[in-house]
């Protein structure tokens, strides 16, 4: 199965995060198409330059589509693990989104899981 690893350090967002994924809709979608309820919230990851590449190389991978409601922008999913902790990847499809961002769902808190503050290192593995 290919993977690509993505390497980032964590950063505080403006909580649209997770704004988005409480919508029922969304968490609806997240538990049919990943297996999983995922947690009020999204870590943020600000990516290495090389990892950067590879984000711009899941555009060309078939992800699990966010189907919007109305007033909303899709996003791509892509299942994914940090170390032995299965969670998944977020891609919004919404204008101007930063390159260097990548979002990071999970049925747990990952900053509580793993002890993150802004500035951890945190390496991403992407399963598709």
């Amino acid at each position: 199965m290919p993977k690509i690893f993505f390497k980032g350090t964590v950063f505080s967002g403006k909580g649209e995060g997770k704004k988005f994924v409480d919508l029922p809709w969304v968490r609806r979608q997240i538990e049919e198409k990943l297996g999983f309820s995922p947690y009020s919230g999204t870590l943020n990851l600000h990516l290495n330059q090389e990892s950067v590449k590879g984000k711009i190389s899941l555009e060309n991978v078939k992800g699990k589509m966010i189907e919007p409601q109305a007033g909303y922008c899709p996003g791509l999913m892509f299942k994914a693990c940090i170390g032995a902790l299965d969670c998944a990847v977020v891609v919004p499809k919404v204008p101007n989104y930063p390159s260097d961002v990548l979002e990071v769902i999970a049925p747990v808190c990952l900053r509580e899981k793993f002890g993150l503050m802004d500035g951890s290192l945190v390496t991403v593995c992407v399963n598709f």
